[in-house]
């Protein structure tokens, strides 16, 4: 069991983690460099990407020899905002209460980096055969952003790990498949026009309806007919319009719309068949409608998200590992996306596990039990014992 001196610890580093205000799009260089700071006073080599502004970067740290593989624990700094959400108290300021530390974060996944941060003294003091990195990436919530530039660079820090392990809160649960994540932005060019005469322009408004409702046709159609996967919930790829804009003023006939649609796919499913289905639709049924008023209206679509899935297989040591050091027999899959299939992408077998439930993300007064970081900790305890063995 792990002291109540070493649970204290994490505690204190969650309530750091957390006071890093370390929004998706927002910098997180503070957070960063704070973390660098303290693991090169270790010994620690830390390797930094930083984005095209500077203010944000990923960071991977290396404890133990770098010259075989070792296990990667990876977690992202970025937290979705708090805008319009009731909290009952500062959500950048850690409340105990009840067993839990409230705070945004604290879930998604502050707690989760917390552990091994917390520990990197009696980490750095053990005399690791393999080694053990720690990797903290940026802008994960919008779509795994920054990872791609860690990943890119992987090879100059460390022999390729032979694990990963994503602290996305599953309760400990050893996670081996999510679905993976596309993103399109479709912009509907119109005509604009006074709406006493809509014949005299085109309404980007309503032709972008026509295929927002055809995709609503097309993702009823696939949870109807599938492919299944029946260790995901729901079972099957899905799709749905998430963000829609448009028109100037009711009295007139709108130029522009822009809406993206989200598509979560099943491992082995194919993406690409459904997008090239609403791109087709578009330009086959849609189009020439608008074209036939004014040959510069029409659709453009732009993909802004692309994350895989991830499907390990139960052969994978990664899995045997994890079921190790956490005393589970059994694996799942989840609905929500990670960088574990970007981590399995580069040829790092991945898995996802770590604490709380992604229940208690991203909501007003988001909470981590401490029980659930006990339980973390513990794992990591037995991750060194592995790896000093």
């Amino acid at each position: 069991m792990p002291s109540t001196e070493g649970l204290a610890a994490v505690v204190d580093e969650v309530r750091r983690l957390v006071a890093f205000r370390s929004i998706t799009r927002g910098p997180n260089r503070d957070l960063i460099e704070d973390v660098r700071h303290r693991l090169d006073a270790l010994g620690a080599p830390c390797h930094l990407t930083w984005d095209d502004t500077k203010t944000k970067a990923n960071l991977f740290a290396s404890f133990g020899p770098t010259d075989r593989p070792g296990v990667v624990l990876s977690g992202h700094t970025d937290v979705v905002p708090v805008d319009g959400q009731d909290w009952s108290h500062d959500p950048f300021d850690v409340v105990e209460r009840d067993g839990k530390l409230f705070g945004r974060g604290t879930v998604d996944m502050k707690a989760f980096l917390a552990v091994p941060l917390a520990m990197a003294p009696q980490i750095a003091a053990r005399d690791l055969k393999r080694p053990l990195h720690v990797a903290l990436s940026y802008d994960e919530e919008i779509g795994c952003v920054g990872v791609h530039r860690m990943l890119a660079e992987l090879s100059r820090y460390a022999a390729t790990p032979a694990a990963c392990i994503v602290g996305e809160p599953t309760g400990m649960k050893v996670i081996t498949g999510h679905k993976g994540k596309r993103v399109l932005r479709c912009l509907v060019r119109g005509v604009a026009g006074h709406s006493s005469r809509p014949a005299e322009g085109v309404n980007a408004i309503e032709h972008a309806a026509e295929l927002i409702a055809h995709a609503r046709a097309v993702a009823k159609r696939v949870l109807a007919e599938g492919p299944f996967a029946d260790a995901f919930d729901p079972p099957t790829t899905t799709m749905q319009t998430g963000k829609i804009r448009g028109g100037l003023a009711v009295n007139i006939i709108p130029a522009e719309c822009v809406f993206e649609l989200e598509i979560r796919f099943l491992p082995g499913d194919d993406p690409d068949a459904l997008i090239d289905e609403l791109t087709r639709f578009a330009r086959e049924h849609v189009e020439p409608e608008m074209r036939a008023l004014d040959p510069s209206a029409g659709f453009t679509f732009e993909e802004v998200v692309r994350y895989p899935a991830l499907s390990t297989g139960p052969e994978a040591e990664v899995v045997a590992l994890a079921q190790r050091l956490t005393g589970e027999t059994e694996t799942s899959a989840v609905g929500f996306g990670s960088e574990a299939g970007l981590f399995s992408l580069a040829g790092v077998p991945s898995i996802v596990c770590g604490p709380g439930g992604i229940g208690e993300a991203h909501r007003p007064d988001e909470f981590i039990e401490l029980g659930e970081l006990a339980r973390c900790q513990r794992f990591v305890e037995r991750l060194l014992d592995e790896l000093c063995a």
